[in-house]
């Protein structure tokens, strides 16, 4: 939640506790006639009985309109602003902030869970990052509906504030029916007990050629009578139809002092207190993870240790080894020794098997010399004697 809703819905308490603090007065019951009310009241219903003209329609017809006119003026100037609203119902809101605060699963902060494969082949987030991030989208949401929620809590102020003035209003308009069908019940008891006796006199005591007349005036007088009759059981429907939407109305407006005032506690209290908890939550999961990863270094330097001095054994060893051998291995001076030997021997057979093929190769040059020359001389010999027997 921002600031600034925050600091508004603050000063908001104040409002919220004094429109919610306030109760309406209660209609009254009964219709007080002409003899027995006040002198106040007695003037006032006197006051409505002169706007009866018995002897024009329209002032009967019209009898107790003008006490309505104020009471459309709100009623019409409370559509009005309805019609203006492009909000949606504060519950939805509630509903909405309850909805986003529940699917934050902490459970999901579990540092051992590990990714189903189903998880992995689709690439998801592993739980720290998918965490911090469905955080970062909830404070959002959070922001987005506290603003909500307090453009609601004023919408509802104003129309609690309206119904107040609904409600004074049509608590009015029910009392000043009652001095109407008290004026109207006056006025019909007097052309009953009055007028119409009086002209019902002056019928009876008319010469002929005006009887006519004034039996059409005395019918004119009670049919007037009749209108005026009916026009105040009108009134008596209009009053108690205008009685029972007083509790309407109060019902509305408790209903909208406890949303706004579940609205402002939602502002001033939960919501901080869930965020507090989301912030809890953050934190405690930032040092889990700072936890694991000083584990981590702290794993990592032994397994360097150890690494180290199982390294330094190792090539202390081959090093201290190396230092106490010779410059020759004895086995490699003795292989070395009796290869040597075994090459001088091998050389000398070599030699005499050498010098043996040599000097029967000499042998055999000596005879091959001596088959080559007496070749040669008989060849001679033969040419000789072949030269003398020709001759």
């Amino acid at each position: 939640m921002s600031d600034t809703v925050r600091q508004q819905a603050e000063a908001d308490t104040a409002e919220v506790v004094k429109v919610a603090a306030v109760t309406l007065p209660e209609p009254a019951q009964e219709i007080v006639p002409l003899e027995q009310a006040g002198p106040a009241e007695s003037a006032e219903i006197r006051k409505r009985m002169d706007e009866i003209n018995i002897t024009e329609t329209n002032s009967i017809v019209s009898f107790g309109s003008a006490a309505q006119a104020e009471l459309q003026q709100i009623s019409q100037a409370m559509l009005a602003d309805v019609k203006n609203k492009e909000v949606g119902p504060a519950g939805n809101s509630l509903r909405d902030i309850v909805t986003t605060i529940r699917g934050f699963s902490v459970e999901e902060l579990d540092p051992n869970r590990k990714r189903s494969w189903w998880e992995r082949l689709i690439g998801k987030a592993r739980p720290v990052a998918e965490f911090m991030a469905k955080y970062e989208d909830v404070q959002g949401q959070i922001d987005r509906i506290t603003d909500d929620l307090l453009k609601h809590e004023h919408v509802l102020l104003k129309d609690i504030e309206s119904l107040d003035q609904l409600y004074e209003k049509t608590l009015a308009f029910y009392d000043e029916l009652a001095l109407y069908i008290a004026a109207g019940e006056a006025k019909i008891g007097n052309l009953d007990s009055d007028t119409i006796p009086a002209k019902e006199k002056e019928v009876e005591a008319a010469p002929e050629e005006q009887a006519v007349m004034e039996a059409q005036e005395l019918r004119d007088l009670r049919s007037a009578r009749d209108d005026l009759e009916r026009r105040v059981h009108d009134l008596k429907l209009t009053r108690q139809v205008t009685m029972q939407s007083l509790p309407s109305i109060r019902l509305v407006q408790e209903n909208d002092k406890s949303l706004v005032t579940k609205i402002n506690s939602t502002l001033v209290n939960t919501v901080p207190l869930w965020e507090t908890q989301l912030a809890q939550a953050v934190t405690i999961q930032r040092s889990t993870e700072a936890a694991k990863a000083v584990r981590e270094a702290t794993d990592l330097t032994n397994e360097l240790l150890t690494a180290n001095a199982e390294n330094l054994r190792e090539s202390n060893r081959m090093v201290r080894e190396e230092m106490e051998r010779g410059v020759f291995d004895i086995e490699a001076v003795k292989e070395a020794n009796q290869n040597l030997i075994a090459t001088i021997n091998e050389s000398l057979e070599i030699a005499d098997q050498g010098k043996a093929r040599r000097a029967a190769a000499e042998e055999e040059l000596v005879k091959m010399e001596t088959e080559l020359k007496n070749t040669l001389a008989s060849a001679k010999a033969r040419a000789s004697d072949g030269t003398t027997g020709a001759t």
